[in-house]
């Protein structure tokens, strides 16, 4: 059993920055990628970030140049900072583990940007 924890998100003004946590743990021997996905009201889950066990990222057209994502591979551990915030950015976000065999998701942080 795996649990992800996240923290980190709240309400910010635009222009303002946030940093979301994600700590996985429980029986976990090795994980592929990281990421974090968000989803708006009345819109599909979307990719934000993902990195990958090499620390390749790959990010949302929308979010480059904006938000960062990084791991601690020690700690089980990724972390999305994000600066410059918009009122789309609102939603909740998502902590998503790829254990190779199996995917888990986080319960969600909400996330809302005022204008």
């Amino acid at each position: 059993q795996v649990q992800l924890v996240e923290s980190g998100g709240g309400l910010v003004q635009a222009g303002g920055s946030l940093r979301l946590s994600c700590a996985a743990s429980g029986s976990i021997f090795s994980i592929n990628y990281m990421g974090w996905y968000r989803q708006a009201p009345g819109k599909q889950r979307e990719l934000v970030a993902v990195v990958t066990s090499g620390g390749s990222t790959n990010y949302a057209d929308s979010v480059k140049g904006r938000f960062t994502i990084s791991r601690d591979n020690a700690k089980n551990t990724v972390h999305l900072q994000m600066n410059s915030l918009k009122p789309e950015d609102t939603a909740v976000y998502y902590c998503k583990v790829d254990l190779y065999k199996t995917l888990y998701w986080g319960q969600g942080t909400q996330v809302t940007v005022s204008s």
